[in-house]
């Protein structure tokens, strides 16, 4: 008996030592895509990607603007058409027809191209931005003590009641005012 006692005592000795240091943990959260954002990298590859997605933007419509010609040849061909001439228009139409698909295929491979380099170079460009900022998290939580921190930005924690906002020690770990 006085053994079971003892087992008893070291058991709930042992489980209060565990509660206070789970206790102490500290947890805190962090909206890192809005951090992410705020960083002069961000606004500098977002400005990047802009002029790339604009210039992208004028030569696929510089080749629109070709097709709406071969399209209003067409239809002008079509108005002019008579009797007299209706062969030799007929051949002009098959011509300007194929040249129209190929046109249009070539637009439609310059807009996925164009896309595919779009998305290449935002991944170039935003994939160091986000390993800096993950840096300076891990940076900010070793240095605060923290044993975890939640990405309230990205839904990763379902719930916190409370905890320490440490986006402003991160944003001064990055230089942002």
């Amino acid at each position: 008996m006085k053994n079971l006692l003892k087992g008893a005592v070291i058991v709930m000795g042992l489980f209060a030592a565990t509660s206070v240091a789970n206790a102490q943990q500290k947890i805190g959260h962090i909206n890192a895509d809005e951090i992410f954002q705020q960083t002069a990298e961000f606004k500098t590859a977002t400005a990047t990607l802009k002029t790339l997605g604009e210039t992208k933007q004028k030569e696929i419509e510089g080749m629109v603007s070709e097709l709406q010609k071969k399209e209003k040849e067409a239809n002008d061909l079509m108005l002019n058409q008579s009797e007299a001439n209706k062969a030799e228009t007929q051949t002009k139409l098959q011509t300007i027809g194929q040249e129209y698909q190929q046109m249009q295929a070539r637009v439609q491979e310059v807009q996925k191209v164009a896309q595919e380099e779009v998305a290449k170079k935002q991944q170039e460009l935003m994939a160091p931005i986000q390993t800096k900022v993950m840096n300076a998290i891990n940076v900010v939580a070793k240095e605060k003590g923290y044993a975890y921190i939640f990405d309230t930005g990205s839904g990763a924690a379902v719930y916190y009641g409370g905890g320490d906002d440490v986006s402003a020690d991160v944003k001064t770990k990055l230089g942002i005012k």
